[in-house]
């Protein structure tokens, strides 16, 4: 989709992080957005600074877990701008950094929830329009995590893989069929975003308490993914220009760290030649 002056955006997480950084990038192509965010405070200050800017953006609350939320952002995106070219599936939430022994079912609940049945819920409210219409484009974030896998992570590697299977398979499904819808999979690393503390939006139906031993093993988890923060992330601004033009080139597979792909190409080794994963 080369050309995105007064088409229309929707694109979930958007308060902060990607999502926020993707909103300004996909303003400054003069496209109009929709917003949605679980983060009510955090939703409303980020519209507000792009109406400030002279964007046309709507913005909605929403709990992409939730079918019913995405489908009434939906509703409310085509009532107030006809139509839909642009979907970014971006919201995400981080699992606490326990091994999966340990963690209690509602944490996997919630992380699949968030970040596999969000973009569900938004390929099943958007993509049979954007077919009708034969024009548009889905970004769906998964992860680096969705191509090759660290410990105590195990929500977040399996939501993130699926993203990507389910990624290539709607790809495969809409050049089948001849489409001009587009899609990409965003597989960034380590960018410097909010997902560290996503707990702050953990709905009350998926809290649980962690006990004295798991608080230390969090708490040593967290300092630890701080420093890498610190050391290696990208701007969130930067991936939002390579998924700008990922949307503008139809690229599938948008990398963001080169320094990456020796560790997938290294993977990938291991598997053709029937090794064990390191």
């Amino acid at each position: 989709m080369e050309e995105l002056e007064g088409r229309v955006a929707v694109i979930t997480g958007a308060a902060s992080g990607i999502g926020l950084a993707m909103a300004h990038r996909f303003a400054s192509e003069r496209m109009k957005l929709v917003l949605a965010d679980i983060e009510r405070p955090a939703l409303h200050k980020a519209t507000e600074e792009l109406a400030a800017l002279g964007v046309d953006v709507a913005a909605f609350p929403t709990d992409t877990s939730v079918e019913a939320d995405v489908n009434a952002l939906a509703e409310l995106a085509y009532e107030r701008f006809g139509d839909v070219h642009l979907l970014c599936n971006n919201a995400g939430v981080g699992s606490r950094g326990l091994p999966v022994a340990e963690l209690p079912l509602r944490d996997f609940e919630w992380v699949i929830g968030v970040n596999l049945f969000g973009v569900i819920h938004g390929l099943r409210a958007f993509l049979p329009s954007m077919r009708a219409n034969d024009i548009g484009h889905i970004v769906n974030t998964a992860s680096i995590s969705g191509l090759y896998y660290l410990p105590r992570m195990g929500p977040y590697n399996a939501s993130k893989a699926a993203v990507v299977a389910l990624s290539e398979t709607v790809k495969f499904e809409l050049d089948a069929e001849g489409s001009h819808v587009g899609v990409s999979v965003l597989c960034p690393a380590w960018v410097r975003t909010n997902i560290s503390t996503s707990d702050r939006n953990r709905p009350e139906r998926f809290s649980y308490t962690l006990d004295t031993d798991q608080m230390a093993q969090l708490a040593a988890y967290k300092a630890k993914r701080r420093t890498q923060l610190a050391t290696i992330a990208r701007d969130p601004s930067d991936i939002a220009d390579q998924v700008c033009d990922a949307v503008k080139a139809n690229r599938f597979y948008v990398l963001t760290h080169p320094e990456m792909v020796p560790n997938l190409e290294a993977r990938f080794a291991r598997i053709v030649a029937g090794e064990n994963p390191v």
